[in-house]
């Protein structure tokens, strides 16, 4: 596809808003439409919560915007709450870029989901990827590159200390700003589940070392810091007395034997905490052991919003059906930076 691509973007949280700015600036991109459920959004031009963009109404539903030439959803991190939305999208005739974290890899856990967003794309000639910073990159496509550096892997493990301060709505997953008794009710009930795409990015990992895995073990989320005193995020608020950070795990297993182990650390945290900054990835080899260390680590939110944006002409280009970050060219998942406009 040639030209400047007609865009929309689907959900006006923290980080829908933030990847409308950035293709506000593409030159390559013209924001269309946006679609979000809030009433006090309704008829709102997006230029009075997005700096560039143009003087289109906010609507309610896919069906009332225009011809696009990709949607960015950025709503839901499980499948099957967007798979209305992805639908009602692919049959439009729209390309679909997400941030739903079960999309990343999601034939692990939802077979037939894929299978019928698969069937629809071809059928309607586009293509539905899912993308983000984790799952996405650090904890699968990063790694699966750098495996290229040895002839045999035996183990992958990925440490990561994620601050969430920019982060909106998917904050109650974490359970953030929850005594510590709230939190443990609230994780019995399935209410805090911590990180959502672990599996998905051990199932990666594995397709692409072509490991075949005994099982995928995610562990409950764990507090791991409370506030002594107030903490303010840009959307949450966390009380001091209440949980401030946890850490997440996961394990993909051979023979009992851990051959992948991810874990990381979520929350709205302070100079002060005692805990372990930055991000490391381990890679041992079969001739050597690959370490990448980025002691202040990887911002998320941003991160997350420059795979999303970037990948927008990569999935107007790629061919129709359900695409992964790996059946992508490397090439296609650069910074589209020498595109801004201004």
């Amino acid at each position: 596809m040639t030209g400047q691509l007609r865009v929309a973007i689907v959900g006006l949280g923290a980080t829908g808003l933030a990847i409308a700015e950035v293709l506000a600036r593409r030159a390559d991109c013209e924001l269309v439409g946006a679609v979000d459920l809030r009433p006090e959004l309704a008829g709102v031009s997006l230029s009075s919560v997005v700096d560039g963009a143009p003087t289109v109404a906010v609507v309610a539903t896919t069906a009332d915007l225009p011809e696009v030439d990709v949607a960015v959803v950025a709503t839901s991190s499980w499948l099957e709450g967007i798979e209305a939305t992805l639908t009602a999208l692919l049959v439009r005739g729209t390309n679909v870029v997400s941030i739903c974290e079960e999309l990343r890899d999601p034939e692990y856990a939802h077979p037939e989901v894929v299978a019928r967003l698969d069937t629809l794309a071809r059928a309607n000639g586009v293509s539905v990827l899912g993308t983000g910073c984790n799952p996405g990159m650090l904890m699968d496509t990063l790694p699966l590159v750098l495996s290229g550096l040895t002839t045999g892997v035996e183990r992958i493990s990925v440490r990561r200390t994620a601050d969430m301060r920019r982060y909106g709505a998917i904050l109650h997953k974490f359970g953030l700003g929850l005594t510590p008794e709230e939190f443990d009710v609230r994780r019995a009930a399935g209410q805090v589940m911590g990180h959502v795409g672990f599996d998905q990015s051990i199932a990666a990992l594995a397709r692409g070392l072509e490991w075949d895995l005994d099982a995928i073990v995610v562990e409950p989320v764990e507090r791991d810091v409370l506030a002594a005193g107030d903490r303010v995020g840009e959307h949450l608020t966390v009380p001091a007395g209440t949980v401030a950070g946890v850490v997440h795990r996961a394990r993909g297993l051979v023979g009992g034997t851990a051959v992948v182990e991810l874990a990381t650390r979520f929350g709205i945290f302070e100079e002060t905490d005692e805990l372990e900054r930055g991000d490391s990835l381990t890679i041992v080899g079969r001739e050597q052991t690959i370490r990448v260390d980025a002691p202040g680590g990887y911002e998320s939110f941003l991160s997350t919003v420059a795979m999303a944006a970037n990948a927008v002409s990569a999935v107007a280009a790629a061919e129709p059906g359900f695409r992964t970050i790996l059946d992508l060219p490397v090439r296609t998942l650069a910074s589209k930076g020498a595109r801004t406009a201004r």
